[in-house]
């Protein structure tokens, strides 16, 4: 029963290697569409815009592809 804990623990770790890498372009789209930004209501659409803009890529990229 302790091999199954053992393996959920080393799948869960696998991914988390992904994370620094989303966080530095969530970091760095953040400072971008905040630098750009004319007034607080830009920034705080920019914010947004930063959590949003993996989805989008990867949309357009499978829109472009024709999947």
């Amino acid at each position: 029963m302790q091999q199954n804990h053992r393996h959920e623990k080393s799948d869960q770790g696998e991914h988390l290697h992904h994370a620094p890498v989303y966080g530095l372009g969530l970091i760095g789209a953040i400072i971008y569409f905040i630098s750009h930004a004319e007034g607080f209501i830009d920034g705080l659409i920019g914010v947004l815009k930063a959590f949003v803009w993996p989805a989008v890529l990867v949309y357009e990229a499978l829109v472009s592809l024709g999947v």
